[in-house]
């Protein structure tokens, strides 16, 4: 079991959630970091105490430094500050929850220190799978993912032989829209698209999850975690997000993981296994529960989820560039400055725009990642 934990990405929505399941568990919160929410930062820092805290924005590191100074605390910055963080020698465990591909460098570098990573930054394995899944096992480094969905799988897979899976079915509630055609989402809004109807997440991935981007994201983490093909992964659109994914083996046999909708329950597995502790969240109650059922994704409706697949059986940099100028168009979304549908055009014509480059290396995908940025904020601002 963990003992001590390093927090990339501390004040998002996974980041907190840890930090309240860490206390809970009465682990040590060794390193900290953030991008620029310095007040609450400050809190979590005056709360446990971390040895390190890294601040990724430069000024917002400045004025940390004054806020904390009476702390016996160190303080880095940028992403040498983070891949600090990541790389502490008191930590044993990595939750990385920052978001972007600023995550990838700081989680190799963990890896390379074979520390456990927690996992929750999908751009490390969408971007660089084949990288990272590589270092892992070429370091001996555990990768525990965080996803609820991920995490069902994990669960599902403990103690089986690989030649006992047949196929991967990944659940998705659908998000708030679904069932509803395309054209009827041309005037949603930023706070209709967050809105979830069972999960509680930070704005990006809430976003992802309407457009269904978040499902063909874990497509392709499924892809590299469970190293198997596309062909192997089965989306099952489930509304109620009671089921969080399940296996079917080669026997016909169907296993699942069910639980609550609290993505603190995957993130204490991450922290524990292979132990199972106590949690603060509530347990099902069946006879609460009306119905579970089941469909088939539409691809039509959803277009993302289709483009990322796609992508995923492309390969090469496709899921990356895919990747970098989602997040982008989805950041201009919530802005107010492009609508809702055109992010899926930002993040195909990004896609259609970059020849697609097989077994990139790191700076090869580093570089795709800031094209694609690059490419949306100038054709679709």
């Amino acid at each position: 079991m963990t003992k001590a934990i390093s927090i990339l990405g501390c004040t998002g929505s996974i980041g907190r959630q840890t930090a309240a399941v860490a206390e809970h568990l009465g682990l040590r919160v060794a390193a900290l970091s953030a991008q620029r929410k310095i007040d609450l930062l400050e809190e979590q820092t005056r709360k446990f105490r971390p040895s390190f805290v890294a601040v990724y924005d430069e000024e917002a590191a400045k004025r940390f430094k004054i806020a904390v100074a009476d702390l016996d605390v160190r303080v880095g910055m940028g992403l040498e500050g983070l891949i600090e963080a990541a790389s502490l020698e008191e930590s044993d465990c990595v939750v990385t929850a920052v978001s972007g591909a600023i995550g990838l460098k700081p989680t190799l570098e963990a890896i390379a220190r074979k520390k456990r990573i927690a996992l929750a930054n999908k751009e490390t394995l969408v971007c660089a799978g084949r990288l990272v899944m590589a270092a892992a096992k070429d370091c001996g480094a555990e990768i525990v993912p965080v996803d609820s969905e991920h995490s069902a799988i994990f669960q599902c897979l403990m103690g089986r032989e690989k030649g006992e899976l047949k196929k991967i079915l990944l659940t998705g509630s659908g998000g708030p829209f679904r069932g509803r055609p395309r054209a009827e989402l041309e005037n949603v809004t930023p706070a209709q698209a967050v809105s979830h109807p069972n999960w509680s997440m930070g704005a990006k991935i809430s976003v992802d999850s309407a457009t269904m981007m978040n499902k063909g994201l874990e497509f392709i983490e499924a892809m590299h975690l469970f190293s198997v093909t596309p062909d192997d992964i089965q989306v099952v659109i489930h509304p109620q997000s009671i089921i969080h994914s399940m296996v079917e083996l080669v026997d016909g046999t169907v296993i699942a993981q069910l639980g609550v909708a609290d993505m603190g329950l995957p993130i204490q597995l991450a922290l524990t296994y292979p132990q199972r502790c106590e949690s603060m969240f509530e347990h099902l109650d069946f006879y609460h529960l009306k119905d579970l059922s089941f469909e088939a994704p539409d691809y039509e409706k959803t277009p993302c989820l289709k483009l990322a697949m796609d992508c995923a059986r492309a390969g090469g940099i496709a899921p990356c560039v895919m990747s970098a100028a989602n997040e982008v168009a989805v950041h201009m979304f919530l802005r107010g400055s492009l609508g809702y549908n055109r992010i899926y055009d930002a993040a195909a014509a990004a896609v259609d725009h970059f020849g697609n480059v097989k077994d990139p290396d790191l700076e090869t995908i580093l570089a795709a990642d800031k094209a694609a940025r690059d490419f949306v904020t100038e054709n679709f601002s």
